[in-house]
């Protein structure tokens, strides 16, 4: 092995066995003739402790005058201590110092203002650090189920030519004398896709201009889209519960280490099972009166009632068929119930709201086409979507997932720019 890793060595077949380590200093403490420092990685941390009567005044001189950052190189045997912070430690021999840092400006109680600043720097907190691990993770995990399910992975573009979601949410940029804008979601594209690959997804950004400012609010997000042919809104459902429960798995075996960093409570994900809670838009809308909530026959629910009707939940909530009024022109109407529409968004618990939209599209041409003259826009600014109905068209379905926001869910966390390493709002684009 060329490298051990702090994580490599963190078990009883090193111990009394010299060792080599590089890292960063994490923590650092001078007592007397002892100099102790906590040297981090990409795994872990360690305890290191500098003997002055061990070790050569040189090595000495050098640990005593190491500060928060500084990259360095360290050998010595490695021991069981009980006291250290993850159960061993390294008693120094010798110690190569690549850079001794300047001194570090992210101390104790800094502002969240602050921290977002600096954000190229708060990177490596040990709570930036396992949130990353966590996202890769969920990621990975998603990326697994997807292709256990026979679904093909593509790549949409980000300038698109008209709205997915809604014109005023649109970032508009200038593209060679013609206007285009960054795609607000990639659903019409992997619906182009699904007529030779059938079952497709991407992971990628997708971009909205609300002016937001909620806890769950991002102008750039990480974006999970899906479409799959031949599939209904209930069978669609049925995959999504079992994608979230495959990565919720994946986490808790995966990522306890991290978990436990962010202080996410593990019992609280074990419960993350099926069947997911399923209601029919009426009776969401019901359960948020019965909390107090002044709610019309047919509102948009936003993040404040989301975050009121989920509170008490313990595992997600679908949410089905919700009026036609509410919902994007290609979601299909209910044959059976044209004032509603054949669609679902799920709600995470814990007050956290929704983390997937999704439903069946509309597969007919004609249908297509009166629903788009209904919302008042243009069939010319659709064209290439309308002729997806024109050639073999079928039945399919998809739906979207907020990758930072199921982070921001499945890791506890407060807000969602915690659950991104350089999150855009509308008043943040540095660094």
């Amino acid at each position: 092995m060329d490298r051990l890793y702090i994580s490599d060595i963190l078990n009883d077949s090193f111990i009394d066995k010299d060792v080599t380590i590089k890292g960063w200093v994490y923590r650092w403490r001078e007592s007397g003739q002892l100099v102790f420092v906590i040297i981090r990685d990409s795994t872990n941390i360690i305890q290191v402790i500098f003997e002055k009567s061990s070790v050569d005044d040189k090595t000495f001189e050098i640990a005593k005058k190491l500060t928060i950052e500084s990259s360095v190189e360290i050998s010595g045997k490695l021991v069981k201590q009980g006291k250290a912070p993850t159960g061993y430690e390294i008693q120094a021999r010798t110690i190569k110092l690549y850079h001794l840092a300047e001194p570090f400006p992210i101390t104790k109680d800094k502002s969240d203002e602050f921290l977002l600043d600096i954000r190229h720097l708060w990177l490596r907190s040990r709570e930036m650090t396992a949130t990353l691990k966590i996202r890769e993770t969920l990621m990975e995990a998603a990326r697994e189920y997807f292709k256990e399910n026979f679904y093909h992975e593509v790549t949409p573009p980000m300038f698109v030519g008209a709205a997915v979601e809604g014109g005023s949410t649109l970032f508009e940029v200038p593209y060679f004398g013609e206007k285009a804008y960054l795609t607000q979601s990639s659903q019409f594209y992997l619906e182009a896709f699904i007529f030779s690959l059938e079952n497709v997804y991407t992971i990628q950004p997708s971009f909205r201009a609300e002016k937001s400012r909620t806890r769950r609010h991002l102008t750039e997000f990480t974006h999970l889209e899906a479409e799959a042919a031949w599939v209904g809104n209930q069978k669609m459902m049925d995959f999504e519960e079992e994608l979230i429960i495959a990565m919720t798995q994946a986490l808790i075996e995966r990522r306890k280490e991290e978990l436990n960093i962010l202080k996410r409570d593990i019992k609280i994900l074990k419960n993350i099972e099926k069947p997911f809670y399923r209601y029919p838009y009426e009776k969401i809308i019901e359960i948020g009166r019965s909390k107090g909530m002044p709610l019309e026959d047919i509102v948009d629910l936003g993040e404040k009632e989301e975050r009121e009707i989920t509170a008490d939940f313990d595992k997600p909530i679908f949410v089905y068929n919700y009026p036609k009024v509410l919902k994007p022109f290609y979601h299909r109407p209910d044959p059976e119930d044209p004032n509603h529409v054949l669609c679902h968004d799920m709600l995470a618990p814990e007050g956290y709201g929704e983390v997937i939209g999704g439903g069946e599209r509309i597969w007919s041409k004609d249908e297509l086409i009166n629903r788009i003259l209904e919302e008042g826009l243009n069939p010319e600014d659709y064209e290439w979507y309308i002729d997806l109905r024109k050639y073999g068209s079928v039945p399919h379905s998809g739906f979207g997932l907020g990758v930072d926001r199921t982070v921001t869910w499945l890791a506890g966390l407060d807000h969602i720019k915690n659950a991104v390493p350089f999150p855009r709002t509308i008043r943040r684009l540095k660094p």
